[in-house]
């Protein structure tokens, strides 16, 4: 085997190894992420404020601003508290408290404040949209697996149909790898997903379809937005904790926009205690 043949066939070997890690992964954190989103209450409060606490480390991480360590304590304070008044279904006080860990943050922070505060923003609407959705009890859990399947399905689809199709680059300037097919591909997973909703008796077929199309659209922009931030400053992974998978950031960009969207959307359809129902119900 020549030199030029060596080069394309490692890196083959080694996608399809981190294909392999990455499933691995997928399979242990999928139904533990639906299992606790199933329970719901403060386990499912505890899990996303830790994801929530999470993104916000990693962001200051990407935009070198983790050394800043009052800001890092007074962000990770405030959503930390956030999240024990979110388990304790007081929402209101959750909205102060991150609020006033807002102010503090970009009160405090001494290098890159207008990107600390944007990294908290980021971590706090996450928190909340996240809680928010699986309140409604009759509708909650029902509407979060839509968003999850929805993130998830565009992923998977735009991850094979990219690398089976290939062509024309979405945007290479900040996503090199990504592709019109591949953007395609996952657009129309997500509405193979609302259909089956729809077929299940879980939703009307053309509302489905909206706001399948719509998360779908949101995820790929989310998934962009972090790309764009990582390549802003030269970081390819947001942090090495999952494996395959990156950082949290690498994992949950894309939910991050979709749950943020369907909780507005929820919210001026069914108001605070009904979000679940306002996506789910037309």
């Amino acid at each position: 085997m020549t030199e030029d043949e060596v080069a394309p066939a490692a890196a083959a070997e080694q996608g399809s190894r981190n294909l392999v890690v990455r499933i691995g992964a997928a399979l242990v954190l999928a139904p533990t992420a639906v299992a606790i989103a199933y329970a719901g209450g403060w386990l499912w409060s505890a899990l996303v404020t830790l994801a929530a606490i999470g993104l916000y480390v990693e962001w200051l991480m990407i935009v070198d601003a983790a050394r800043a360590t009052r800001a890092v304590a007074s962000g990770v304070i405030a959503l930390a508290l956030a999240g024990f008044c979110l388990a304790a279904g007081r929402i209101d006080w959750a909205v102060a408290a991150l609020v006033l860990g807002f102010a503090v943050v970009a009160l405090i922070s001494p290098v890159r404040r207008s990107w600390t505060a944007a990294g908290y923003v980021y971590a706090a609407a996450a928190e909340i949209a996240s809680v928010v959705v699986r309140l409604d009890q009759a509708y909650g859990f029902l509407a979060l697996i839509l968003i999850l399947l929805v993130v998830w399905v565009t992923d998977i689809g735009g991850y094979f149909a990219g690398r089976g199709i290939g062509g024309p680059k979405l945007w290479p300037r900040v996503s090199p790898k990504k592709t019109w097919a591949g953007a395609i591909g996952g657009f129309a997973a997500s509405l193979v997903v609302a259909s089956g909703f729809a077929v299940l008796g879980l939703g009307k077929i053309v509302p489905m379809l909206v706001v399948g199309a719509a998360l779908s659209v949101a995820s790929q922009l989310g998934d962009l937005f972090e790309s764009a931030v990582k390549r802003r400053f030269g970081v390819k992974d947001s942090s090495h904790l999952i494996p395959g998978h990156g950082g949290l950031m690498d994992r949950l960009d894309g939910l991050v926009a979709a749950i943020v969207v369907a909780a507005i959307f929820g919210l001026l359809r069914g108001g605070i205690d009904g979000v679940g129902r306002g996506i789910m119900v037309w």
